[in-house]
């Protein structure tokens, strides 16, 4: 890709531990799955990972722990060409762990133990903004003044809100504070922020126009398998889900967040940007693992037919 678009990414690293099990449990459940798998992982490096992949130069700023885990992370990002200098490893907490079970129609429950991702502060802040990038992505596995202090200080930013800070009354005075480019949320945490149920693309489009009365620019709702909706200053829509035979969709989310971003990074239009953001998403539930289904552009368009447009 000549001129390739700059990505920073300020965020979460986790070493995930992944069990597939017949059906996720309830309350109260022993569900017995299949043998753990370990694997890189975490919001803000799983997003890295996917914008590197889809050809953009990608800066990670965070936190792990001196620990064998925390080398895997990192020699992870190095293996798939993400700067990682700006990664601290610290000794006051071990790496983040994401504890996930998956059942076999690709759906998930994940626990996360944040560990080292509560210790990224000022350090981390200044980090992530030494260098000229297109775009910061930043997403809220991070203490939260953190989250705040590095989209204040650049406009052209995705918060991806995801895990929805506690309290969630708070959630709105976060992106009011941030005033981010780019709010990126899911069903669930539309509803979190909104204080409503969000259910389907149609409630997905209102919780996106009603996202921008937050401070966000624009607004992103994505309703997993019916597709997402956009808000912003040129108007909304909803962009159609691909279909596509869906094998785990644990990343995908993540995946969708770092091809937004090398989408915008290039100069693709918003709307056109969702849209390969979606079929990026799509893409990466088809196959098991975080980062290990994270797709290349040549695999969205065998799965999706969309020929990736930050080329």
């Amino acid at each position: 890709m000549r001129n390739r678009p700059r990505v920073t990414v300020l965020g979460s690293l986790n070493m995930d531990i992944s069990v597939t099990v017949p059906r996720l449990p309830e309350p109260g459940a022993t569900v017995l799955g299949s043998a753990a798998r370990f694997t890189p992982g975490g919001k803000g490096a799983n997003q890295a990972v996917a914008a590197a992949r889809l050809g953009a130069c990608v800066r990670m700023a965070g936190c792990v722990g001196d620990d064998d885990f925390g080398r895997r992370l990192l020699a992870a990002l190095r293996e798939e060409g993400v700067g990682h200098d700006d990664v601290r490893v610290t000794a006051d907490a071990p790496t983040g762990l994401a504890m996930i079970s998956v059942d076999h129609a690709g759906e998930n429950i994940i626990t996360v133990a944040p560990g080292a991702n509560h210790e990224a502060g000022p350090a981390e802040v200044r980090a992530a903004l030494a260098e000229p990038q297109n775009v910061l992505v930043v997403c809220a596995e991070i203490p939260v003044e953190v989250i705040v202090a590095a989209l204040a200080r650049h406009h052209a930013s995705i918060l991806n809100l995801a895990p929805v800070p506690e309290p969630t009354a708070d959630a709105a005075a976060i992106v009011a504070g941030a005033r981010p480019d780019w709010l990126v949320v899911n069903e669930i945490e539309a509803g979190a922020v909104l204080g409503r149920p969000v259910h389907g693309l149609a409630e997905a489009g209102e919780a996106a126009a009603a996202l921008l009365t937050t401070g966000a620019r624009h607004a992103v709702v994505t309703a997993g398998a019916h597709g997402a909706a956009l808000a912003g200053p040129d108007g909304a829509g909803a962009i159609g889900a691909f279909r596509v035979d869906a094998v785990d969709t644990v990343g995908a989310g993540d995946t969708f967040v770092g091809a937004l971003a090398v989408a915008l990074a290039a100069g693709v239009p918003a709307a056109e940007a969702v849209r390969a953001a979606a079929a990026a998403g799509a893409t990466a539930a088809t196959r098991p693992g975080a980062q290990a289904g994270m797709p290349r552009p040549a695999d969205i368009a065998a799965a999706t037919g969309l020929s990736w447009p930050a080329g």
